[in-house]
């Protein structure tokens, strides 16, 4: 069909004055009716020239069978566009006409071939990194605790428990748990993981005070965090595993850090006071618990010895009360003898013949051998005289002056 070639007006219902549709006078073609009468392109003569084109293209002999065929190899050839595979560090999001599908895992799957459907494929097993409160350097992405190359003090900055600045630097690991709400529940996930991180690092921080988080209370910090830092990721759906928190740098703010040392140092010197004392008082409260406890056990023996002993007593006077009542006459002998026995052990005895004669009796006062009854004579006291000495004394006979 033309484009109204008679000339006439144009199908939009404009005057053709050069004979174009648009209004527009038309150049000569070299193929027309000697090229004059400025006529429009035939669509007839467009389709005729396609045909010819494939004709050229196609080999010769082929009729329409082989064009079916042909057609059909192409059909195929499109629906086998559509198998794609899947890593097995990766999942497959189906997206239909652009709008999100399925998710498929790794291995062989298949989707309607393009524009129908197309599929995506992001690595879901990479552990990613965030730094929050510093910047690590350029060649330290590998590092498990870079260095900081600049520290981001309105991150870092935050308040403890016990209102005091603290300067921490810490890093989130985290990895894609589901693509489909990776891709699609979120408009930036890095950067909802560092605001989700760090407010509730701030929460954790704001209930702990300075000196464990410092110290000892890095590792249930870590723990808390990551845990609130889940919950918030899950709560938007994100696809988002945390995976570990990780405190690198906990100190206080660079303008006070001197004077914070010496706050450490001084309660440093009070603990060392405090475990002197604790030592000396556990040295001596043992010590005086034994003393006592000695004392203690020294008297109740010393009581049960005196009450043996006066058992034993009681006990022996009641025996010879009963001996001495069955033979008071034996008994009195006995006593006697006994006495006898024990005073003349202890003083020494002087035999005298009631026959000799001549003899004068004297008492023996020399003081080589000093009476077991004696006193001792005391300092500035005169020393006494033998009663020889004394004029008058009686002497034994033979004796000289």
């Amino acid at each position: 069909m033309a484009w109204n070639s008679s000339g006439g007006p144009s199908p939009w219902g404009n005057p053709r004055p050069g004979g174009g549709p648009w209004g527009q006078p038309q150049p000569p073609s070299g193929g027309g009716q000697g090229g004059g009468g400025g006529r429009g392109p035939d669509l007839d003569d467009m389709i005729r020239q396609a045909q010819d084109a494939a004709r050229r293209l196609l080999p010769r002999g082929l009729g329409g069978a082989g064009i079916g065929l042909l057609a059909l190899l192409l059909v195929g050839a499109w629906l086998a566009s559509g198998i794609y595979r899947v890593q097995a560090d990766e999942q497959g999001i189906v997206l239909r006409f652009g709008a999100y599908t399925q998710t498929t895992q790794p291995g062989l799957n298949y989707h309607l071939p393009w524009p129908v459907e197309s599929v995506t494929t992001p690595r879901v097993t990479r552990i990613n990194r965030i730094d929050v409160g510093f910047r690590a350097a350029a060649d330290a992405g590998t590092l498990v605790r870079p260095v900081p190359a600049r520290d981001v003090l309105e991150e870092s900055l935050m308040l403890t428990g016990d209102e005091n600045i603290i300067d921490i630097d810490f890093a989130v690991f985290w990895r894609i748990r589901d693509a489909g709400s990776f891709l699609f529940n979120t408009r930036n996930p890095e950067a909802t993981v560092k605001s989700a991180a760090e407010s509730v690092m701030r929460e954790v921080i704001g209930r702990t005070p300075i000196q464990p988080a410092l110290t000892e209370a890095r590792a249930q910090i870590e723990q808390a965090v990551r845990a609130g830092t889940q919950g918030i990721m899950d709560q938007y759906q994100a696809g988002v595993e945390i995976t570990q928190v990780q405190l690198q740098n906990a100190q206080p703010p660079a303008r006070v850090v001197d004077a914070f040392i010496d706050v450490q140092r001084a309660g440093a010197d009070r603990e060392r006071a405090r475990n002197e004392a604790e030592s000396y008082r556990n040295g001596i409260i043992p010590a005086a618990r034994g003393e006592s406890q000695r004392l203690v056990q020294e008297a109740e023996g010393f009581r049960e010895s005196q009450i043996s002993r006066a058992r034993g007593e009681s006990q022996r006077f009641l025996s010879v009360l009963s001996a001495y009542q069955a033979a008071q006459d034996v008994t009195v002998r006995r006593l006697y003898i006994e006495t006898m026995e024990e005073v003349l052990r202890r003083n020494p005895t002087i035999l005298i013949d009631n026959n000799l004669q001549g003899m004068v009796p004297f008492l023996n006062l020399d003081g080589a051998r000093p009476g077991p009854l004696q006193p001792q004579r005391q300092s500035g006291q005169p020393t006494p005289q033998s009663p020889l000495s004394q004029p008058g004394a009686a002497r034994p006979a033979g004796a000289t002056r």
